[in-house]
């Protein structure tokens, strides 16, 4: 899927902004090794580098010459933006630089990684990933209350970019994207956790004071990364250790550049699953504001239609998320598409790696509905290959 390739694996998970968020007084215990009780947790870390630089900028208005400054700023290896604050030029040049414990070789491994499974994490990112996001309380009341939280598909179109950035081959290298996607992505964060404590409409549903913490972000990783890992595993598609090794690096890195201390970023997929086990499983409930995003987001998808129905999506989503996660937000039962869903996705997968020599009849449908799904939010549909990330200076007003 050449073109696929092209507009890898948009999240809308992603698309709702990196704001994984959750429960740390029920979900959150210290991961066997990681540094830090309680009181020291991800939970209680937010970014004590970005977080009063964007405070500053924002109520000393300099945010629209940084957003008019960064627009050229694309590659890894483009110079600094100009005409901007010294002070944030400053944290730029510290912070836009790959950790010393990246490794090129596993980053490499896994851009061609994402390239040979495009297919299954662009549905899982999408409609796995994208959806459960929504059933992450924190998630979607900040999501929903943001400033973009107004126009779904522009911020989609707009967030597109890091999954895509992420997934692109030569992502980490000078040419590549990612490591300045990135540092936007986390300045955005800092904009976020200075604004949104401002909404009063946020402060009437919220159960913390301040969004977007260390915990926050491993959630988003877990509700990707480690989600996507297992699936592939349980629909048993061939996934060698090096594959899984870098697959799970390249996740490594991205949260660190987001600002995630080292020491709670999990360093085996194992460490991963029990970190997921305490932070994710136990806090996904549906909430007012989620059930309201998931309708628009699937509202968003079924414009691209090409034959596939309202029921197909529900059902799909089931299939990769649970009938639980289906009732809780609401999303109408059809069982002939539940059965089209639970026996042509398992021959789709069979065929697409060799295992079947029977193509499936629904190859077709499928092959064009996740082109025409990637299409719709790489840049509300045009041609362009790097959405502008710009930094906010309000919320939602209702």
């Amino acid at each position: 899927m050449e073109n696929l390739s092209r507009r890898k694996a948009l999240s809308l998970g992603v698309a709702l902004g990196l704001v994984g968020v959750a429960n740390p007084a029920r979900a959150w215990a210290a991961a066997p090794g990681a540094q830090g009780a309680a009181a020291t947790g991800p939970e209680y870390i937010w970014d004590t580098a970005a977080d009063p630089l964007m405070a500053k900028m924002i109520t000393g208005g300099h945010v629209p010459a940084i957003n008019t400054a960064w627009a050229s700023w694309v590659n890894n290896n483009d110079p600094l933006p100009t005409g901007v604050p010294a002070e944030f030029n400053a944290y730029l040049r510290q912070v836009n630089v790959l950790p010393s414990w990246a490794d090129p070789a596993k980053l490499k491994r896994a851009a061609d990684f994402n390239r040979r499974r495009d297919t299954y994490l662009f549905m899982l990112y999408g409609l796995g990933s994208g959806i459960m996001s929504t059933v992450i309380p924190r998630e979607a009341k900040s999501v929903y209350w943001s400033a973009g939280g107004a126009d779904m598909q522009d911020r989609a179109a707009k967030t597109f970019t890091f999954g895509y950035d992420l997934a692109e081959l030569g992502a980490f290298e000078p040419t590549g994207q990612f490591v300045v996607t990135a540092n936007k992505t986390r300045v955005v964060h800092a904009a976020v956790r200075h604004l949104l404590p401002q909404s009063p409409h946020w402060r009437a549903v919220a159960d913390e004071t301040i969004p977007i913490s260390a915990a926050d972000i491993l959630v988003t990783f877990h509700s990707l990364g480690t989600y996507v890992h297992r699936k592939l595993l349980d629909w048993r598609i061939p996934y060698p250790a090096a594959d899984q090794e870098a697959f799970l690096h390249s996740w490594q890195v991205a949260v660190h550049l987001l600002g995630v201390p080292y020491e709670h970023i999990p360093k085996t997929w194992a460490a991963a699953e029990r970190q997921a086990a305490q932070m994710l499983d136990p806090i996904l409930t549906p909430s007012t504001e989620g059930i309201k995003l998931a309708e628009e987001l699937l509202g968003l998808t079924a414009q691209i239609d090409l034959g596939v129905t309202r029921g197909f999506l529900n059902e799909f989503v089931r299939y990769v998320l649970s009938d639980e996660v289906g009732d809780w937000l609401g999303l109408k039962r059809d069982y002939a598409a539940a059965a089209l869903v639970r026996t042509a996705w398992p021959a789709f997968i069979l065929f697409r790696e060799g295992l079947s020599p029977v193509m499936p009849g629904t190859f077709y449908m499928l092959d064009q509905f996740i082109r025409a799904l990637a299409m719709l939010f790489l840049n509300k549909g045009s041609s362009g290959k790097t959405t502008p990330i710009t930094i906010p200076i309000g919320n939602r007003a209702a």
